[in-house]
C-alpha cells in the first residue's frame, strides 16, 4: 500500500504542478508529500522531479516513469470501474471533441449505435482541427491523433495509426511505381502545404525516421481535399489508413513503398485526470476502443456523417 500510495502521490504532484498543491488536494502537509516523494526516489534509485521552492521539471527518468504511472492507475480504475458497471448505469450529458475527418468517418457514424446501447445518455460532437483546451471547454473525452505530451491529461490509446503513400492504378500505370525513396521526386506528390510550407512526409530507412519534402504541382492544408485528388489520379498521397483503408480494400487506390512505413502518430482517447471517472465516458472510450479493435474495421469502406 505504501508503494502505491507513493506513486499516487508522484502522479498528483506532477498533475497539479506543485507539492503544496498536492498536498491541499489530500489535506495533508506538503512535508507529507514531501517525504513520499523522498522515499519513492530513494526506492527506485533515481530523481524523478527536480524540485525549487517555485519550480517543479521531470527528469527524463521521471517523464518515463510518469507515463507508466498514469497507465497503471487508469487500468487499475478500469479494473474497479468494470466491477461497478455490473449494478450502475451510464448517465448524463456527453460531450466529445475529435479532429474533422477523423470524427466524421470513425465518431459520427458510430454515435448512434453507443447511444443506443446506454440510453441515459445524450451526447454532442464537436469537429474541429485545433486542439481543444479539455478542462476550460468543458470536454468530456477529445479523440487526438498525435504523441501525448500533456501530462496533465489522461490518454487511452484507441488504435494505431498506419500511415501507406497510395495513389490510384491508372496513375501508376501510366507514371510507373516508385520502388525507392529516391524515384518520389520523378512522381507528383500531393502534400500538405499551407502559407508555402509543406509538412513533408515521414519514412523509414535505414534504420532511421526520415522525413522528405517532396515536390508536386498541387498542395492543401485540407486532407480531404488531398484524398479528393489522388482518388482522381492526380498523383501520390501519404494519408492515413483510417481515411484509404476502404478505397484500398475497394481496389480503387493501391499502396506503394510499404517497406518504408514508419510508425504514425497512434489514435488516443484524452481526457482530464480524475479520480471517479464518469461511466458514460468509461463507457464511451471502451465503446471505441472494442470497435477499432474489430479485425477488418480500418478496410470497410466508410461513409462520412
Amino acid at each position: 500500500m505504501g508503494q502505491f500510495r507513493q506513486i499516487s502521490t508522484f502522479v498528483d504532484v506532477v498533475a497539479k504542478g506543485s507539492l503544496s498543491a498536492a498536498a491541499r488536494a489530500e489535506g495533508i502537509a506538503p512535508a507529507v508529500i514531501g517525504r513520499r516523494l523522498d522515499a519513492l526516489e530513494q526506492r527506485l534509485g533515481v530523481k524523478l522531479l527536480q524540485r525549487t521552492t517555485r519550480k517543479l521539471a521531470l527528469t527524463n527518468e521521471g517523464a518515463a516513469f510518469l507515463e507508466d504511472c498514469q497507465r497503471i492507475l487508469t487500468e487499475l480504475e478500469d479494473a474497479e470501474a468494470a466491477v461497478a458497471e455490473r449494478s450502475a448505469r451510464a448517465t448524463g450529458h456527453l460531450l466529445v471533441s475529435a479532429p474533422a475527418g477523423f470524427g466524421r468517418q470513425h465518431v459520427a457514424p458510430l454515435l448512434p449505435s453507443f447511444l443506443t446501447e446506454h440510453r441515459d445518455v445524450r451526447a454532442t460532437l464537436n469537429l474541429n482541427d485545433r486542439v481543444v483546451d479539455i478542462i476550460g471547454e468543458g470536454v468530456d473525452v477529445a479523440i487526438r491523433i498525435a504523441s501525448l505530451s500533456d501530462s496533465s491529461l489522461v490518454g487511452v490509446k484507441l488504435a494505431d495509426n498506419q500511415r501507406v503513400l497510395v495513389a490510384t492504378p491508372a496513375y501508376l500505370k501510366r507514371y510507373g511505381t516508385p520502388r525507392t525513396l529516391d524515384e518520389l521526386h520523378k512522381h507528383n506528390c500531393l502534400a500538405i502545404s499551407s502559407d508555402g510550407s509543406q509538412r513533408g512526409w515521414t519514412f523509414r530507412h535505414e534504420g532511421k525516421i526520415v522525413t522528405l519534402k517532396v515536390g508536386g504541382n498541387m498542395g492543401c492544408n485540407d486532407g480531404a481535399v488531398l484524398h479528393d485528388w489522388v482518388l482522381a489520379g492526380k498523383g501520390l498521397a501519404w494519408r492515413s489508413m483510417w481515411e484509404v483503408g476502404g478505397d484500398i480494400e475497394a481496389g480503387r487506390l493501391r499502396t506503394v513503398l510499404d517497406e518504408y512505413a514508419a510508425p504514425g502518430n497512434d489514435i488516443y482517447a484524452v481526457f482530464a485526470q480524475r479520480n471517479h471517472l464518469p461511466l458514460r465516458i468509461r463507457a464511451f472510450v471502451d465503446f471505441l476502443r472494442r470497435t477499432y479493435a474489430q479485425p477488418g474495421y480500418w478496410r470497410q469502406e466508410k461513409t462520412a456523417a
